[in-house]
């Protein structure tokens, strides 16, 4: 009689805290993104379970890219505040807080805490984002001087996210952290587009979206289209004019290169449809969502060879040597071949659909729980 009654207790609620503070306000970036969609199918994943979840914000404008949820407005996450950051979420009662970063505060936490690692770019790359405060640009430099921060920030928490298979490789090969890891994908938004039913192998149009950091290697590109006579390269992103000038100036003769400025998404996605490849030189990558939002689009993708790429493209890509501008004209040049293009275009929508926002959400329900019922047993 007892163990039935037990059995039909209700299960005590789990309050989940996730950090969305690294969203922007007005238009997202990556870590924006991931985090944004990420907790919308994270919202989704515990409809009817034992999880309740609030996100935390710093800025009320960020409202306006996350989805509807319960929130907490607290310390901007690069603010002196974030030291005592833990109290306050101790005070609210967390039991599990997850943070779409790895800088997140956590001294004095009584709760369980999962922090996310997006890639190790900066370490071999160490320019830091150009819209960060100069105080923040100066601690970014120090901070990837070696990894000996990086680990003692990841060992503070209970279990670390990865966003890739590539990332939680590299986390293991340089012995980052000695807690669990697990990978909580990125995606695209998008799903897959029905199949094309105009075939652009002839138009010889491509199209550039993305940052412009030295790791992009935006350089390579431009200078491809120097054995790509007649091709037309759309650079899609925002981009500042000094850094447009030093692009300008290695165009070769005779190339075209437009330089938007930053489009809307319904130019952007008119600009894919009419382009023959979606195109990127990286020389690393966290992850690449305009590759695979490209591929569910339909439009074939030319790439880096690098392991992050094979990872999210696998076979659905033209792959070359950044480094080598005729191997990537070489790469865009088998799609001008019209049963190719077709081919890799099927193959990215299919391609495209391996990673879904659903099944990350579904991981990161399974780590919060695993975090959890941890903490349960050992405290």
């Amino acid at each position: 009689m007892s163990k039935s009654t037990k059995s039909l207790q209700p299960s005590p609620r789990l309050s989940v805290f996730f950090d969305a503070r690294f969203t922007r306000t007005t238009h997202h970036d990556g870590i924006s993104r991931y985090g944004s969609c990420l907790l919308s199918a994270l919202l989704t994943a515990v409809e009817g379970t034992e999880i309740d979840v609030t996100m935390i914000i710093s800025d009320e404008a960020q409202l306006a890219l996350l989805p509807e949820c319960s929130w907490v407005q607290l310390s901007d996450p690069t603010s002196p505040a974030e030291v005592a950051i833990a109290g306050k979420l101790n005070a609210l009662g967390a039991d599990v807080v997850f943070s779409t970063m790895q800088t997140m505060g956590s001294f004095g936490r009584r709760y369980g805490l999962i922090l996310t690692i997006h890639d190790l770019i900066y370490y071999s790359h160490p320019e830091p984002p150009g819209d960060l405060p100069l105080p923040v640009r100066l601690l970014w430099r120090a901070y990837h001087l070696s990894f000996f921060p990086q680990r003692l920030l990841l060992n503070r928490a209970d279990a670390v996210a990865a966003v890739s298979e590539t990332t939680k490789e590299l986390i293991a090969a340089n012995r980052l952290t000695d807690r669990p890891v697990q990978v909580v994908s990125n995606a695209a938004e998008a799903v897959a587009a029905p199949a094309r039913t105009v075939n652009r192998h002839d138009a010889k149009t491509l199209i550039y979206m993305g940052a412009f950091l030295p790791y992009k290697n935006v350089e390579s590109l431009i200078r491809a289209l120097e054995h790509l006579p007649g091709w037309t390269l759309h650079i899609a992103s925002r981009i500042d004019g000094r850094r447009e000038a030093q692009l300008r100036a290695l165009i070769p003769d005779r190339a075209r290169v437009v330089f938007h400025r930053g489009i809307s998404d319904e130019e952007y996605a008119r600009l894919l449809d009419e382009s023959t490849a979606l195109v990127t030189a990286s020389r690393e990558e966290g992850f690449g969502l305009p590759v695979i939002e490209a591929m569910a689009k339909g439009v074939p993708v030319a790439v880096s060879d690098i392991p992050i790429f094979r990872e999210i493209a696998a076979e659905a890509a033209e792959y070359f040597d950044p480094e080598d501008p005729r191997s990537i004209a070489h790469a865009i040049d088998r799609l001008t071949d019209a049963g190719r293009w077709a081919e890799q275009s099927a193959a990215g929508r299919r391609q495209s659909q391996v990673f879904d926002w659903a099944k990350s959400a579904d991981s990161l329900v399974e780590l919060i729980r695993s975090v959890a019922a941890h903490r349960k047993t050992n405290n």
